[in-house]
Order: structure tokens, then C-alpha cells, then sequence
């Protein structure tokens, strides 16, 4: 490029980047959703992620059966229209959310949590969901406010990645009452942490604390834990962001079998990350 091409593009890039700093006028905000006559949900919770890959729906998963072991009616929002996973963990591979004149009802699970997904009005859950913001944002509005949730004490959002359309379309329409994040030990994890806690902090959204996947493995002979990306970073990075360390997941074979299997629900280990649940609960 020439220098006149460069800097015509730093300075579109900037105006952009100021633009969601309030410097230049912003889009105008999305109207908040409204949940519908027939439900009620006292609180929701979102589990977010800076970056794809990091075990954010399994977090999601093991935070709704913890809740739900509580006694609590607990619902998930599916959030991640274009990379469901949610269905196939809970067993809903071949299931499909039903319509009762212009509301959604939800699918079940066995253990009575329900969950509304994009995989779950898909013909087939291996169809790509070829849609532009636009459409995806009012599938969110749909799946929140044409719901028939009933009444839930917890409503988990499993985001998708990072800081886009979807995310954004989340913080700002559905009330969210604080968010879980979601990262892994690999050497980018503090940008990637940032990603997330700036955009909670710009959608005033408060941060419960930090979840470290794929922290470790535990050798099968010798039951030493192994750090396979080196030393855990979870307190290193939640003190440098300020905030909680709400715990950390191994790489277990169990959590992917159970995952691909569809017995998240039943097969996983009982207690995982209980500072998680004291922090939502508290």
C-alpha cells in the first residue's frame, strides 16, 4: 500500500475504535428485551470468554447441574447461535423445542433444566447458521422473550466468543446481573482475560471472577498433578485484573466423553467449582 492507503485505513480504524469510546456518535443502543407475561427469572448470569476454544459451555453445563442440585429451577440460554454445543452435552442431540401458539417451549432436561438453543429448531444440528447480525440479535430476543421459562431462579447465557455482535447484543438487552469468564493457562490469557473484563466494565455489567480450564492433567500412575502450559496463570492474572479466582478444571478425559455423550448431566464429577456457585448465590 501506498502511505496515503495506510493512512486512510488507521484512520477509519481509529474513528471506529472511538466510536465505542463514546468519542465520536455511537449506533443507537438496542431497546432492552422484555421477558414475556407468562415467565419469570430472578437472576441471569452470563458465562463469557475473550476468545473461542476455552470450555466456556462446559463451565456453563456444570454451573446449571450445581444450581440445579441447590434446588434451584434453572434455564440456559444458548447464546452461541452460530456454535451450539449446549444440546448435544445435555443429550438433546435429536431433540427439538416445540411452539405453542407464539410462544417457544423449551426442552428439558432430565434433571429439570431448561434449555432454549439454536440446535434445537435447526432441521439438522449439523446445519450451518448462515446469519448476519441483524438476525442473530433477534434470535437472542427470541429465545429470551418468546420463551415460556415459567419461573427460574437462574438463567445461565452461554456467550459466544469474544466481543462481537451477539455478545454485545447480550450485555445490552437482557438483564444481566454479573458474568462469569472463562480462559485457559496459554501465554496470551491476560489480553485475552482483558478482552472480556473491558467489555463487562464498558456494559456495566459486573464480574463475579475468573475460571481456569485446562489448568492440569493428573498422571494416572503417579497421581502428580502436570501443568502441560506450564505453571498455573489463574491467580497471576485474576490479581492482575482484580478479580476472584472462582477455580480451576483439569483436562479429564471424563469431561469430554461426558460432553460427546451427552451425560454432562449426570456423569460429571459432583462439586465442581463451588466458589463459583458461592459467588452467583451469594
Amino acid at each position: 500500500m501506498t502511505p496515503e492507503e495506510e493512512e486512510a485505513i488507521r484512520r477509519e480504524f481509529e474513528q471506529a475504535r472511538n466510536a465505542g469510546h463514546g468519542s465520536q456518535p455511537a449506533q443507537e443502543e438496542p431497546p432492552s428485551f422484555e421477558l414475556n407475561e407468562y415467565s419469570s427469572v430472578k437472576h441471569v448470569i452470563g458465562v463469557v470468554s475473550g476468545k473461542g476454544g476455552v470450555g466456556k459451555s462446559l463451565v456453563t453445563g456444570i454451573l446449571a447441574r450445581e444450581l440445579a442440585a441447590k434446588g434451584n429451577k434453572v434455564g440456559i440460554l444458548d447464546a452461541d447461535v452460530t456454535g451450539p454445543s449446549i444440546p448435544r452435552m445435555f443429550g438433546m442431540a435429536n431433540s427439538k423445542a416445540m411452539g405453542m401458539s407464539n410462544m417457544i417451549i423449551p426442552v428439558i432436561t432430565k434433571g429439570g433444566i431448561k434449555v432454549m438453543s439454536a440446535n434445537l429448531v435447526l432441521e439438522h444440528e449439523d446445519d450451518p447458521v448462515l446469519w448476519r447480525g441483524p438476525i442473530l440479535a433477534g434470535a437472542i430476543r427470541q429465545f429470551w422473550a418468546e420463551t415460556y421459562w415459567e419461573e427460574l431462579d437462574y438463567l445461565l447465557v452461554d456467550m459466544p466468543p469474544g466481543t462481537g455482535d451477539v455478545a454485545l447484543t447480550v450485555f445490552q438487552s437482557l438483564p444481566i446481573d454479573g458474568v462469569v469468564i472463562v480462559s485457559s493457562p496459554q501465554d496470551l490469557v491476560q489480553m485475552v482475560v482483558g478482552k472480556a473484563v473491558n467489555m463487562a466494565a464498558m456494559m456495566e455489567v459486573p464480574v463475579y471472577g475468573l475460571v481456569e480450564n485446562m489448568a492440569y492433567f493428573t498422571c494416572p500412575h503417579c497421581g502428580e498433578k502436570v501443568f502441560p502450559y506450564g505453571p498455573s496463570r489463574l491467580a497471576e492474572t485474576a490479581r492482575h485484573y482484580g478479580l476472584a479466582e472462582l477455580g480451576q478444571l483439569p483436562i479429564d478425559e471424563r469431561f469430554a466423553k461426558a460432553c460427546d455423550e451427552g451425560t454432562a448431566e449426570t456423569t460429571l464429577p459432583d462439586g465442581l467449582l463451588p466458589k463459583a456457585i458461592d459467588a452467583i448465590t451469594a
